[in-house]
């Protein structure tokens, strides 16, 4: 690692996550989800969240080489076996109110060439089976935290014409920049951004558009919103009122659209990493709130999979605004990575919205939420569909018709 002060950037971003990301405060149970290539950050974090208070810090070390052995060598019943221990030790952590951290570094590319009906089968299994955990994240029951190590693979995937030494150096940097580990005061950096954010997420959340309408190159897109949606935005509060950062790079305001409602089409603006599988020039097309087709110009196959074989994925659960302007998307850079693309772009997600999303949304029953509108699924996965020509209108239920973006950018 050739990186300038990297050790010192490496403890900043490692403190930022604990004491910003996930807010560790006296007395919590953490949990980190890392890979064995974020050894050295992973010590960080740990001794950071002891320092904070932790009372018990727990990691779930994962490793894209044995992951994939484990889809060469195993049947499809096989990886659909979730162990009971497994849910048991997610419970465990959801009754303990852990705060979760999940450190992702997986090549985008691990599972290229492994049997897609393997991949759409194990994610599935994994779904259902962490269906308490997701209900619990999804609700802000517990603080959790999305963010970023650099490999290997997919630095030199995103950056394929530097040296190996070179490309991590480069992915580790652009993932300093995009988390404002280079300001001197990082945490005071995420307050700002917080508060500009924020701004955005009222003025939408007082207009309370009826429905919004996206028209750009290969979109023309029109989606229902349902009453009393809340739009949200870096911060979010969980069960204990306790303020975290869902995604750490995050420039969106988001929320949750109305499944019943979405009509047209509308086109992917960059490619989707998904179950080690990367897919690309994809469009969709809507009625009556659901995918009728799929077109994909790379990983069709898992693709569709994803749409035909996961319960609610055909219906919409997140709406997400992205200015085109973004830090991320100035770099020009293709992460294949929805932490870092979808930070980069305005994107849509299929399967499963966030109770948060509608006004006392953690406190309805399932088929209270999905009765309201809002989609439940064994799945949530965002796609990338903003660009510098995209227009957006929040239209009310009086049909009269606000702008929102204007080529890409916010135009209030």
């Amino acid at each position: 690692m050739t990186l300038q002060n990297f050790d010192q950037l490496l403890k900043k971003y490692a403190d930022l996550l604990i004491y910003k990301g996930i807010n560790v405060t006296e007395g919590d149970y953490v949990n980190i989800q890392t890979d064995v290539n974020s050894i050295e950050l992973t010590r960080l974090l740990v001794a950071a969240a002891y320092e904070a208070g932790a009372t018990d810090v727990h990691i779930q070390w994962s490793d894209d080489q044995i992951a994939r052995l484990n889809f060469q060598n195993q049947t499809i019943d096989q990886l659909k076996e979730v162990p009971d221990y497994v849910v048991a030790e997610s419970d465990y952590y959801i009754e303990k109110r852990a705060k979760r951290l999940a450190i992702r570094s997986t090549d985008p590319n691990n599972f290229k060439g492994i049997d897609a009906d393997k991949i759409a089968a194990a994610n599935k299994a994994k779904s259902i089976a962490m269906h308490n955990m997701r209900l619990a994240t999804q609700a802000n029951v517990v603080s959790w935290t999305v963010a970023a190590a650099a490999g290997q693979a997919w630095a030199q995937l995103v950056f394929p014409d530097k040296s190996p030494e070179d490309a991590l150096d480069a992915l580790w940097d652009q993932i300093f920049k995009s988390t404002r580990v280079y300001e001197e005061d990082p945490i005071k950096a995420w307050d700002d951004h917080e508060a500009k954010l924020q701004e955005k997420a009222k003025y939408l959340n007082d207009q309370q558009f009826d429905q919004l309408h996206y028209t750009g190159p290969g979109t023309d897109f029109t989606v229902g919103m349902p009453k009393n949606h809340v739009w949200e935005s870096a911060g979010s509060h969980n069960e204990a009122g306790q303020i975290f950062i869902a995604n750490m790079p995050t420039e969106e305001v988001f929320t949750a659209p109305d499944s019943f409602r979405a009509q047209g089409y509308v086109s992917a603006s960059k490619p989707l990493s998904y179950g080690g599988v990367v897919i690309d020039g994809m469009k969709f097309y809507f009625e009556d709130g659901k995918v009728t087709k799929v077109e994909a110009s790379q990983g069709q196959a898992t693709l569709e999979k994803l749409v035909e074989e996961n319960d609610g994925a055909r219906s919409l659960g997140e709406v997400a605004l992205v200015p085109h302007k973004s830090p991320i998307s100035q770099s020009n850079i293709i992460f294949f990575n929805t932490l870092f693309d979808e930070n980069a772009s305005n994107h849509i997600a299929l399967g499963q919205a966030y109770a948060t999303s509608i006004q006392d949304g953690t406190k309805m029953s399932q088929d209270q939420l999905k009765a309201a509108g809002l989609n439940r699924s064994t799945v949530h996965v965002d796609f990338m569909i903003g660009n510098g020509q995209m227009d957006i209108d929040g239209i009310k239920a009086d049909g009269s018709v606000h702008p929102i973006f204007r080529n890409g950018e916010w135009a209030f």
